[in-house]
């Protein structure tokens, strides 16, 4: 049976034809996510701060970005790698570990990319204060809080503990949390102390803080320092005293930074949008966390252990920052 056609049904025809045809704007729209870290740490309030930047001028670049709470940086490099996540913030040593394709990863991570980085890390360890513990050789036979597997600060700490002799059986427990887990953990005395590879201040810390009396463990052993000077992306820093309730002094250690990476698989002009809305709303982006309030647009291409992405080199050249 035919139909004559009229009018309204060729209208209608457009209609539909045109409904089911993507948009120019939808064609070009892309969906970013960035991988963090656990919600109490500052790799989650990062990777909402660059999104946020990011989807200010959405409907000029069409990039729409989302960040997701991960299980860290070992996870962010493989997800990565694997095509789960398109971005993922990352420590500098997991991230030199991954390009060299050095354990915890079987393989080189050919296609990762370097964004820029953001504030440094302090390997930090919090003990509670009637534990005894008040230097690195005292959590022998302690209750110790290492990390999440899939996690840069398991990778970190174990790699710490390793140096300094001291194996997994000289702990009465090899914690394996996650950072959100840990405040409880130490709050019930379930735990003796915990490390955490993170930017100061931390909620983390002021949480568990509140209602119980800790420490901040100084991190200068003679081991320590083999450890800085034996990697390229380890450096010495400084936790300032007053941030947290009971400790008042500076804290040495040492840690890494904050790096946002990537994969060739990233197109060119998104990275380059993703880097420039960051560094244009640069005292904006500070402002989202205390950790941000260090970063200054050079030393943001400082600390980078990945080649950087074609897109983001653009724009850092036509900026003059390189």
């Amino acid at each position: 049976m035919f139909f004559k056609s009229t009018p309204w049904v060729a209208a209608a025809a457009a209609i539909v034809m045109a409904a089911s045809m993507p948009s120019a704007d939808a064609a070009n729209r892309q969906f970013v996510t960035i991988g963090t870290g656990g919600v109490t740490g500052v790799y989650y309030p990062a990777g909402v701060s660059i999104c946020r930047m990011v989807n200010k001028t959405r409907n000029q670049h069409g990039i729409r970005c989302d960040a997701a709470a991960t299980g860290g940086s070992v996870y962010n490099s493989n997800a990565m790698a694997n095509g789960q996540l398109d971005v993922g913030v990352v420590q500098s040593d997991v991230g030199y570990k991954g390009w060299h394709g050095e354990p915890p990863f079987r393989d080189k991570l050919e296609q990762m990319r370097s964004l820029f980085s953001l504030h440094p890390e302090s390997v930090t360890l919090t003990a509670r204060k009637d534990s005894g513990i008040t230097k690195l050789a005292d959590l022998k036979g302690k209750r110790v809080n290492i990390g999440n597997p899939g996690s840069g600060q398991a990778r970190t700490a174990g790699e710490l503990l390793s140096s300094c002799g001291i194996q997994r059986s000289d702990l009465a427990l090899w914690g394996e949390l996650k950072a959100s887990e840990m405040p409880d953990a130490l709050r019930d005395n379930k735990q003796d102390a915990y490390f955490y590879v993170v930017g100061h201040p931390t909620a983390n810390i002021k949480d568990v803080a509140v209602g119980t009396d800790i420490n901040l463990i100084p991190l200068q052993d003679a081991c320590v320092n083999e450890l800085v000077n034996k990697h390229p992306y380890f450096v010495k820093s400084s936790i300032p005293g007053g941030l947290y309730k009971g400790v008042d002094k500076p804290t040495p250690t040492y840690g890494v930074k904050a790096t946002v990476l990537t994969t060739s698989a990233l197109p060119s002009q998104s990275a380059y949008e993703i880097v420039k809305a960051v560094f244009e709303n640069l005292d904006k982006f500070k402002r989202l966390h205390p950790a941000f309030q260090v970063l200054e647009k050079k030393k943001m291409l400082q600390g980078l252990t990945a080649p950087l992405h074609p897109g983001a080199e653009r724009y850092y050249r036509e900026q003059g920052l390189m």
